[in-house]
C-alpha cells in the first residue's frame, strides 16, 4: 500500500523509463501510481500500485491521478486537452501543458524556439510536394506531432521521395516540417533538471550515435568538445527550460555542425535515452533528478562520478537471442565493473530492451567493455568470445 505519510506521484505510461524511476523512489520514500497500457508492460512488473488503462482516455487519467499530489510522464503523448483538464482539477502536472507541448508538435517547438533566438536548422511547414521543392532538396521530413526513434522522419532528396513521405503522413492525419539536412560532425545533448522554484541542475554534454533513427551509445561527456561550446550548449538548455517553464527533465538534442556550432535538433521533457549514463556515471541520476524536481525537491548533483561513461543500449536483433537474462553470466563475470540495466520486455527487432554502462578512467577500455556486454546480450557473439 501506497505510504499514507508521503504524497503520491502518478506516472503516466508502462515504459522502461516509468520502470527505471522506481528505484530512486524507493530511496526517497515517494509512492508511484502507474497509468500503464498492459498488465506485463515494462514498469507494471516493478510498481505495484497500477492501473491498466489509455493515456487518451481523461476517465483514466482522472482514475489514476485521484489522490495523487502530481502527476509526471513516461512519454510525450497524453493530448494537451487532458493535462489542461487535470490541472483544472486541481491536480500539478509536471511538465505543465504549456511546456509539453513544445516537445508534443514540432511545429509549435520551431515557433517558441525562433522568438527565443535558438539556433535551428532553417526549416519551415509545408503542404505539399511543391512546398518541399520551393524549400530545397536534400531536407528531412518530419510529421510535427506523433514521432519518435526515427518514425515519422524520412530523408528526401526527389519529389517522388517527398510523395512517398506526404501519403505516410497523410495516414496519421499532421502537419509536416521540413528542415534543412544538417552536415554536422556528430549528435550531442544537453540535459538539465529543472524544479517549479527554478533550481536548475545540468549534466555533461554528451555525444550519441544513432543507427536508423535510434539511439545505439552515449559517451560522456562528449570526447574532444571545445568547453566553450560545451558551456554554450548547456546554456541552450538552461535557456529553453527557464522560457518554457519546463518542471523535470529537459533533453536538448542538438547538431554540431562542422564550424563548430550548436543547433537544436529535438525536446524531450522526461528522462531520456541520452541521459541513460547518469545512473552509474553520475552522483545523481537523471531519473531520481526527475523525481526531485516534480517533487519540488533540492536538487541532486548532476557531476560526473568517472573520467568516462559510456552506455550502450542492447536492441533487438533479426535472431532470437533467448531470455536475456541468461547473458547476466557471461557479462558480470567478465567484467565485475559493468552495470546492466534489463527492462523486462519481449525480444523484438530493433527494440530496445535493456541497456548497459561502463566507467572508468580510460574511454577505449569503457567504449569496449560496454560495446562488447551489449553485443553478448543480443546475441552478436559466440561462445568463443571472451
Amino acid at each position: 500500500m501506497p505510504n499514507p505519510l508521503a504524497p503520491t506521484l502518478a506516472v503516466i505510461g508502462g515504459g522502461q523509463l516509468a520502470r527505471m524511476m522506481a528505484q530512486p523512489a524507493i530511496a526517497l520514500g515517494l509512492p508511484l501510481r502507474l497509468l500503464a497500457e498492459g498488465e506485463g508492460v515494462s514498469a507494471a512488473q516493478v510498481i505495484a500500485d497500477r492501473l491498466v488503462g489509455d493515456h487518451r482516455d481523461l476517465d483514466d487519467l482522472r482514475a489514476v491521478t485521484r489522490g495523487a499530489s502530481v502527476v509526471t510522464f513516461d512519454h510525450e503523448h497524453v493530448p494537451t486537452e487532458h493535462l489542461h483538464a487535470l490541472a483544472a482539477d486541481g491536480i500539478a502536472v509536471r511538465p505543465g501543458p504549456g511546456a509539453l507541448v513544445h516537445a508534443q508538435d514540432k511545429a509549435v517547438m520551431r515557433a517558441r524556439l525562433d522568438e527565443l533566438g535558438m539556433p535551428s536548422p532553417r526549416h519551415a511547414l509545408v503542404a505539399d510536394v511543391a512546398d518541399v521543392e520551393a524549400f530545397g532538396f536534400p531536407c528531412v521530413l518530419k510529421t510535427t506531432r506523433g514521432g519518435y526513434d526515427g518514425k515519422g522522419v524520412w530523408v528526401v532528396r526527389t519529389a517522388e521521395e517527398a510523395a512517398e513521405a506526404f501519403a505516410s503522413a497523410a495516414r496519421s492525419g499532421v502537419r509536416v516540417l521540413a528542415e534543412e539536412l544538417v552536415d554536422f560532425r556528430r549528435e550531442l545533448s544537453a540535459l538539465v533538471a529543472r524544479s517549479p522554484s527554478g533550481q536548475a541542475a545540468a549534466y555533461p554534454v554528451v555525444a550519441s550515435t544513432q543507427v536508423d533513427g535510434i539511439c545505439k551509445e552515449v559517451v560522456a561527456p562528449a570526447p574532444d568538445l571545445d568547453p566553450e561550446l560545451a558551456g554554450r550548449a548547456q546554456q541552450v538548455a538552461l535557456t529553453i527550460a527557464g522560457a518554457l517553464d519546463v518542471t523535470g527533465i529537459l533533453a536538448v538534442e542538438l547538431f554540431e555542425t562542422r564550424d563548430g556550432r550548436v543547433l537544436v535538433n529535438e525536446l524531450a521533457m522526461r528522462p531520456h535515452n541520452t541521459g541513460h549514463w547518469s545512473q552509474d556515471g553520475a552522483v545523481t541520476s537523471q531519473f531520481e533528478n526527475h523525481l526531485r524536481a516534480v517533487m519540488d525537491l533540492p536538487l541532486g548533483s548532476p557531476e560526473p562520478r568517472a573520467p568516462w561513461t559510456v552506455m550502450v543500449n542492447i536492441l533487438g536483433g533479426q535472431q532470437d537471442a533467448g531470455r536475456l537474462y541468461d547473458g547476466l553470466s557471461h557479462a558480470m563475470a567478465r567484467d565485475p565493473g559493468l552495470r546492466v540495466h534489463l527492462y523486462g520486455k519481449e525480444w523484438r527487432p530493433g527494440r530496445k530492451v535493456g541497456h548497459v554502462n561502463a566507467f572508468g578512467d580510460d574511454l577505449e577500455d569503457c567504449l569496449e567493455r560496454a560495446r562488447h556486454a551489449a553485443a553478448w546480450f543480443a546475441g552478436e557473439l559466440g561462445d568463443e568470445s571472451e
